[in-house]
């Protein structure tokens, strides 16, 4: 395993993150503890430190078996843990991204968890009522108390993630140093505005799903996509034409260079130079998704994936790149401009 900085920190992460939504079997498809265990062993022996969970993972099970799995070398473990979604059907003020239900949420998963401090706090989803000034300000309060170290934020627009960390730099609050996106060979639609944004601002981008809810992995093929109720097969898998292309691309990878249709999805996102989040129901598919920490894909290999799953860039990144706008963007001196 090797380390990178978390945007713009000094806090080393490992290459790869572990990801516990599995941890538990309250949601009928999860990992005993015991299984949860050897998976968080087989990672923390390969070097690995970056635990991501979140307050409503498996009805709080997750973040009590990550507690409990630290506990004896706290120190070694980056802990990012999640708050928005609500805990009590029917009361208003116990979701959201507002003061009081991050104050209650902090609380509680402190408590799961059995910490003092939580290393990453994670916005979990944009609930498009609080006043960005509201969340950043309270999060930089959290920060402040010694009850979070950094903060970053998982399924929000573009354009609230660049305006929360534009005031926190002119307010001297604590930014987004993290980004959380669905992003994988299947989804890049990120790629018009999320990863741009994330680049511009230094940020580390950590995708979840990797595989596209096991697309990636091979684990579906085309007639699944004929059986009446899909969603009972996979609530995350999009079986179109297009994503069964894109898989037997991957797969066609993988089997030229002797790896796994998994371990080959993640390589390349990799090499996109992001963060994965694995997402592992047993030790064995923990494994072979470590060992896409391996190998690196060739740029003809990387080309070829692109290629299949490739996704125009909408407004305004298909008119910025029309010949006629870049002619008259640079005077036609585009190739002389350095950085262009």
């Amino acid at each position: 395993m090797n380390y990178q900085l978390l945007g713009r920190t000094g806090l080393r992460v490992s290459d790869l993150s572990l990801g516990t939504m599995t941890f538990g079997e309250e949601w009928g498809w999860g990992a005993s503890k015991e299984e949860s265990r050897r998976m968080f062993d087989a990672y923390a022996e390969m070097g690995g430190n970056f635990i991501d969970t979140a307050n409503g993972y498996t009805d709080g099970t997750s973040e009590r078996y990550v507690g409990e799995f630290v506990k004896e070398e706290r120190s070694r473990f980056v802990v990012a843990t999640k708050y928005t979604f609500s805990s009590k059907p029917g009361d208003p003020n116990s979701g959201g991204n507002h003061r009081k239900n991050m104050a209650q949420a902090l609380e509680a998963s402190l408590k799961r968890l059995a910490l003092d401090y939580i290393d990453l706090y994670w916005v979990h989803v944009w609930d498009s009522l609080t006043p960005i000034e509201e969340m950043m300000r309270a999060l930089d309060d959290q920060v402040r108390a010694g009850k979070i170290l950094y903060v970053g934020v998982s399924d929000a627009p573009a354009w609230v993630v660049s305006r929360a960390n534009t005031m926190a730099e002119l307010r001297d609050w604590s930014p987004f140093v993290a980004l959380q996106v669905e992003y994988n060979l299947i989804e890049r639609t990120p790629e018009r505005e999320l990863i741009p944004m994330a680049r511009e601002l230094g940020m580390t981008i950590t995708p979840w799903s990797p595989l596209a809810g096991g697309m990636l992995a091979g684990k579906y093929k085309r007639e699944d996509a004929k059986r009446e109720g899909r969603l009972a097969v996979s609530p995350f898998a999009d079986f179109s034409e297009r994503n069964f292309g894109v898989t037997e691309a991957v797969t066609k990878v993988a089997q030229e260079i002797g790896h796994s249709p998994s371990q080959v999805a993640l390589a390349w996102l990799r090499q996109k130079n992001t963060l994965p989040i694995l997402g592992a129901r047993t030790l064995a598919q923990l494994k072979d998704n470590l060992g896409s920490l391996e190998f690196d894909l060739t740029k003809e290999h990387i080309a070829k994936l692109d290629a299949v799953s490739a996704v125009t860039p909408g407004f305004p990144g298909n008119f910025l790149a029309r010949p006629f706008v870049i002619d008259r963007l640079y005077a036609g001196t585009r190739d002389r401009i350095r950085g262009r």
